[in-house]
């Protein structure tokens, strides 16, 4: 928010802003033909009256009498809504009560609990990103990452199957889909009747989503399709999938489409169950399609979209795996606090220990950064704001915080941390993922990379 201003030697003309916040002032002026931004004053307002600054209050300079400025008014209110920490509450009531008594459980026999499912579509967990009108909760962006950390802290691998629904197939249906499609296939997803799925990634195109090799021929009112995805997130249990693939027109590749394919489809083949070190309750498998007829009424927007619509649907999504990121960041510092309390060595609890303590320090103070990153990347998406840089940012930070936190936990726990019997090892390997999915670290940096170079040019 802008506000111009002109600096006057009349002591009667002078900036004046009312707030009930914290501002931070900017004046943008000319000097030289070049645009420079001069950091004048940083003042916390309270109450509401209104507060005049002065040109000695502001360090204004003779020489800048008779300028025009912008003043730039930057909110900046950390504290949660009424709403968001209800959604807190219930999100990490239902995590404890339902999830925490068979996290390890379903680790180890990699089972995919429908019983707690069935549960979290009653309450809208499916439907968080979804519009109100198809039957979601349409919730803030700030509201989404607290519900998805929360369950995160507990048991990852169904924050990863919450956040893959929302952020990345709920989410571009209801951004990119007509009108005809959302209301065919938002109300399912909202209510979790239906889980959502999203195949992008393939043997020969992980990073590199052009080089992907999957075909969709145009044949009457359909298109035919093939493909082999692969670490389908939800694979085992997706219902609608969105299934990027080239379109080939009279023997020559187009642009890239995105189709809605449902399970069932005559040529639709769910993979082997993977055996992966972590997450391992969320079902990723293969999807093969084989010469699926695929009508053309579920293209998702239009021929050629395709990677325009996957990389928004990636933005979005890398905001919710940040959030799980923190919330398995959270869950290893929790674990590692409450082992560090009861565990007695040299005849003291070791969190009596500066070493111990030194290490908490430093894990909490990386939690609270990564929640900050990622709450100010939700809080621009829901401004309208370019999310390219913030999501990458906030992903980036969050997994790498995940990873390390987990790690100085195991330490923490000593040999006991290598062992089933603490949860501080699920932790750890649930982590390292996250800076691998939905973009690699590396990926992250590029993208941050270039919007640096866009930001200075």
């Amino acid at each position: 928010m802008c506000k111009r201003i002109e600096i006057s030697k009349d002591p009667f003309k002078k900036a004046c802003v009312t707030t009930k916040v914290f501002y931070s002032l900017f004046f943008l002026g000319w000097c030289s033909g070049i645009t420079e931004k001069i950091i004048l004053c940083s003042k916390e307002i309270q109450g509401t009256s209104s507060k005049k600054y002065s040109k000695k209050d502001l360090f204004v300079s003779d020489n800048m009498i008779g300028s025009v400025f912008f003043i730039e008014v930057l909110e900046v209110d950390l504290t949660l809504t009424l709403k968001q920490k209800a959604i807190r509450k219930m999100a990490r009531q239902f995590a404890e009560n339902e999830l925490a008594p068979i996290a390890r459980e379903i680790d180890a026999e990699r089972r995919f609990p429908w019983e707690v499912i069935e549960k979290m579509g009653a309450v809208n967990f499916f439907g968080m990103q979804a519009p109100r009108k198809y039957g979601g909760a349409e919730l803030d962006s700030i509201s989404y990452c607290i519900a998805v950390g929360e369950l995160s802290r507990i048991c990852a691998a169904i924050g990863l199957t919450v956040s893959v629904h929302n952020g990345v197939a709920v989410y571009p249906i209801s951004v990119f889909a007509n009108e005809t499609q959302k209301k065919r296939f938002l109300p399912s997803l909202a209510a979790g009747e239906k889980i959502g799925g999203f195949c992008l990634t393939e043997p020969n195109a992980g990073s590199d989503a052009n080089a992907i090799e999957a075909t969709a021929i145009p044949h009457g009112d359909d298109y035919i399709v093939n493909a082999n995805k692969i670490y389908v997130t939800n694979g085992g249990v997706a219902d609608i999938l969105l299934v990027f693939t080239s379109v080939v027109s009279e023997g020559v590749k187009g642009g890239m489409g995105v189709f809605i394919v449902e399970r069932g489809t005559p040529g639709f083949t769910v993979g082997i169950l993977e055996d992966n070190c972590g997450m391992r309750a969320n079902p990723v498998t293969s999807i093969i399609l084989n010469d699926c007829r695929i009508p053309k009424a579920n293209l998702l927007g239009e021929e050629g979209q395709g990677f325009k619509i996957g990389m928004i649907a990636l933005e979005t999504g890398r905001i919710g795996i940040a959030a799980q990121a923190v919330g398995i960041a959270q869950g290893a510092l929790d674990v590692s606090i409450k082992y560090a309390k009861e565990r007695i060595q040299f005849k003291v609890p070791i969190a009596r220990h500066q070493a111990i303590q030194m290490m908490l320090a430093d894990m909490s103070t990386s939690v609270e950064a990564a929640r900050l990153l990622t709450y100010k990347a939700a809080h621009k998406k829901d401004k309208g704001e370019s999310l390219s840089g913030p999501s990458s940012m906030a992903k980036l930070f969050a997994a790498r915080t995940a990873s390390q936190v987990a790690s100085m936990g195991l330490q923490i726990h000593g040999g006991y941390g290598y062992s089933k019997e603490y949860p501080i090892e699920r932790y750890f390997r649930d982590a390292r993922v996250t800076e691998i999915y939905e973009g690699t670290n590396e990926i992250q940096q590029m993208v941050i990379a270039r919007e640096l170079m866009k930001a200075s040019s």
